[in-house]
């Protein structure tokens, strides 16, 4: 059975998820995503008109998996904290989340950056707006994936009283 056009430009936006997830923007080609979905390397940009568009989408993808982990969990920070954990194991959805903030940190890509900050502030915002939790929750739901009453303890690391910083030569002052 043939898939729909739609069907294949699903198909490379999962392809390029796990692609770049794995190897970042830069370690990808459009080969390996192309090869992923059983295609010809020229057919990805009948969908895509450029690589960046394509890692777009699959950013875009990331995102809507979360929201959508997000909107299906119990309307509690502690049922989102679970939700979000468990799509957070997703070694994916992780590694596409610290891919695409890597992206968005480099040079001239203020658009890719807007567009990542808005990603999470469309995540906050439905946090927010379904469990009505304090910016504080809110904040400990995105860092840890648990409500603060749950999230583990860390204690604090002491800096030493002095740290050697090297001096010209790499010698310690």
């Amino acid at each position: 059975m043939r898939l729909s056009a739609g069907e294949r430009r699903e198909a490379v936006v999962r392809a390029a998820f796990v692609e770049f997830a794995g190897r970042g923007y830069h370690g990808t080609s459009t080969e390996a995503i192309a090869r992923r979905v059983g295609v010809s390397q020229p057919y990805l940009f009948r969908f895509f008109p450029t690589k960046h568009a394509l890692f777009e989408a699959a950013t875009d993808r990331c995102f809507q998996r979360l929201a959508q982990a997000l909107g299906e969990a119990p309307a509690t920070v502690e049922g989102m904290g679970r939700a979000y954990a468990e799509l957070r194991a997703d070694r994916d959805v992780t590694l596409m989340l610290l891919q695409a903030a890597a992206t968005a940190a480099s040079p001239g890509q203020d658009a890719f950056a807007a567009r990542v900050r808005r990603g999470w502030l469309d995540l906050w915002d439905l946090a927010g707006e379904r469990t009505g939790a304090s910016p504080a929750d809110l904040a400990a739901l995105f860092a840890h994936g648990l409500p603060p009453a749950a999230a583990p303890h860390r204690t604090p690391i002491a800096a030493p009283a002095s740290i050697p910083v090297p001096a010209a030569g790499g010698q310690p002052r």
